[in-house]
């Protein structure tokens, strides 16, 4: 891609990076490219055809994306499962072992129970949240760690740079799920990690009307990637790729506001007498507190809480809300509530997820861009459910 958005800012980057031009109009936007059948041979000397994800709208939002993760190369795919299970089936194979931190997103976790050892690919759980935790997992055969920072839904962080540099040392592969700290507050290559998937559904969106996902890296290692999808066929629709490219123009915008009210919602919980615990990385009293400042510039709009009392409490509590809506999903405009263990981890083993920490009274926010006031009373008011 371009290197002219080196020296762009991030929002300069949410606007302008990518952008296509419209030699037809002149409008300012990247014009939707709607057809499935395009001339041989084409504009640059290759066959174009959405499955290639090589459409102009795809290559557009994509090196948005990459550009904000100051990637060489980015692909966008249907959904943030899809960039996953890509980059396992891209990089790993029979008899090779990776490295999985149980503290993951629902849907990965069923993936890697399910998909990997059908695959015969071996897997060590690291559950401890020290970088040197992962020491004692690598073998010979270690291809790949997969880790998200900050985690789904107990907002546990990992020291990246520490966790790359000695993943490198022994050849392995790293790759993080960004998709709570979004590239406005987080940037793992940049930690020296090798490869970054994203849900574009939640954050990079932003509007809780699209599902799509991203894969960003070196443009060597996105060469091993997308062949894969081009034969599992993972395609983002054009007009999918115009509402992600319109979605992101506001990305660090919105970010700045879930940041700002996510942080005000966790403290004013964190000091609230009918709250038993609260996960938010931007609390001093995380205790991954001190990584995430140093490798985040931001703490993100998601955190998670339990009231005092039992699970009929919490679902009073739920039934409470206003403004968090009881939804699935997170990172839109609109501000969300959802118990994990009905939703994101409700395919994880209720055993599994005790040992997880996620427990039948955990409920986690997707705090929104709303008034930080009336998101505050929303909370106040529904937390009078805890007798």
């Amino acid at each position: 891609m371009a290197e002219g958005w080196l020296n762009w800012g991030l929002s300069t980057r949410c606007v302008h990076a990518g952008t296509v031009e419209d030699t037809v109009a002149g409008g300012v936007n990247t014009p939707i490219f709607a057809s499935s059948a395009f001339r041989v041979p084409g504009p640059t000397g290759r066959v174009v055809y959405p499955r290639y994800q090589n459409i102009p709208g795809q290559v557009a939002v994509a090196q948005k994306i990459a550009a904000l993760e100051n990637a060489q190369a980015g692909i966008v795919v249907a959904s943030g499962m899809a960039a996953i299970s890509s980059v396992f089936l891209a990089f790993c194979q029979t008899g090779d072992h990776v490295i999985l931190h149980r503290d993951l997103y629902g849907g990965t976790l069923g993936l890697a129970r399910k998909e990997l050892p059908r695959r015969g690919i071996d897997i060590t759980w690291v559950d401890a949240f020290h970088v040197e935790d992962f020491e004692a997992a690598f073998r010979p055969q270690t291809r790949l760690i997969y880790v998200e920072t900050p985690s789904n839904p107990l907002m546990n962080i990992l020291d990246l740079e520490t966790l790359a540099q000695m993943a490198r040392s022994r050849g392995v592969l790293t790759v993080v799920d960004n998709t709570f700290a979004t590239p406005i507050n987080q940037n793992p290559l940049d930690l020296g990690i090798d490869i970054v998937v994203h849900s574009g559904t939640k954050y990079l969106n932003g509007h809780s009307d699209l599902c799509c996902g991203a894969v960003v890296g070196a443009a060597s290692l996105l060469e091993a990637v997308t062949p894969v999808i081009s034969l599992y066929g993972p395609s983002l629709s054009p007009y999918d790729c115009f509402l992600l490219e319109r979605g992101l123009k506001t990305l660090a915008l919105r970010m700045a506001r879930h940041n700002h009210n996510a942080m005000a919602v966790a403290a004013y919980l964190a000091q609230d007498p009918r709250v038993a615990r609260v996960y938010y990385p931007g609390l001093s009293e995380h205790p991954h507190h001190h990584i995430a400042a140093r490798q985040m510039r931001g703490f993100g709009g998601m955190l998670s809480f339990e009231p005092k009392g039992n699970t009929k409490t919490a679902h009073r509590v739920m039934e409470r809300f206003h403004f968090f809506q009881p939804a699935v999903s997170l990172g839109g405009v609109e501000s969300l509530a959802c118990f994990p263990v009905e939703t994101s981890h409700a395919s994880v083993p209720p055993l599994q997820r005790e040992q997880m920490g996620i427990r039948d009274t955990l409920i986690r926010l997707s705090v929104g861009i709303e008034d930080t006031e009336d998101l505050l009373k929303d909370v106040d008011q529904a937390l009078e459910a805890v007798l």
